[in-house]
């Protein structure tokens, strides 16, 4: 529930459109509801502005559609992260607007389309198997209301291919870089802008990148002093520090 949700209850009842009673109905399932096996938190959106999103690994196709469902009573987005097929057509049956995003491995329902990010985030990739990170990164903040462009295969074995683009990253207000291998893109890109650059290190690569942690250390000791990590694969972390930067 938002706070926008909450003023408009409270007006009604100000304005004698809505009993007590009706009011405290809707208000009921504030701060959270209980389903047995999770507790769905409905205030978190008052808390933090976006509200809370689903894990989906562990959970049962079951468990998803239910906390679906919880959160499909209120007027606000929903997002499924790390999700299949199989919890989507789960989730069809609490929501049939629902969307399945397969690259991203993402489920979404989108309720609320207002735009609340000041500028635009763009969101850059090494290589093309760097994507499912970046693609979840760009559903998540669609999600939460921002102007997304994106730059995949970019990486600095072929840096003209970036370095063409620099009038488009320019214009971001804040960039997201997932990359595997060494790590080096997000230390490029932030000598290129003036922004903040999130960088999402990537489990790909031969033996010695260790499933992401090459990158990892490689991001950690960057010399751009502009550039901060989120942990391996976490394009959904990266999505929503930039958010929220991008609200600021």
């Amino acid at each position: 529930m938002t706070e926008d949700q909450i003023r408009k209850i409270l007006d009604e009842f100000k304005a004698g459109e809505l009993s007590s009673d009706d009011a405290l109905q809707r208000l009921r399932a504030l701060p959270f509801e209980d389903l047995g096996f999770a507790n769905v938190d409905h205030h978190r959106s008052l808390r933090q502005g976006f509200p809370e999103v689903i894990f989906g690994p562990g959970k049962t196709v079951e468990q998803v559609r239910r906390i679906v469902e919880s959160m499909y009573k209120h007027e606000h987005n929903i997002l499924v992260t790390r999700t299949t097929a199989e919890h989507f057509e789960g989730v069809k049956q609490a929501a049939k607007e629902a969307e399945f995003h397969e690259s991203a491995r993402a489920i979404t329902i989108l309720k609320d389309k207002k735009i609340r990010g000041k500028g635009t985030v763009m969101v850059v990739s090494a290589g093309t198997s760097d994507m499912p990170v970046a693609e979840e990164a760009v559903v998540t903040l669609k999600l939460m209301g921002n102007h997304v462009d994106s730059l995949y295969d970019v990486g600095v074995a072929g840096l003209h291919r970036l370095l063409d683009r620099r009038e488009r990253l320019a214009q971001a207000r804040v960039v997201i870089v997932a990359a595997g291998m060494e790590g080096a893109l997000p230390s490029v890109v932030g000598g290129l802008v003036a922004v903040p650059v999130i960088a999402v290190p990537t489990s790909v690569g031969y033996g010695a990148s260790f499933n992401g942690i090459a990158a990892l250390l490689g991001m950690l000791n960057s010399c751009a002093s502009n550039v901060t990590v989120v942990n391996i694969d976490n394009g959904f972390g990266a999505a929503v520090v930039a958010s929220l930067i991008n609200r600021q």
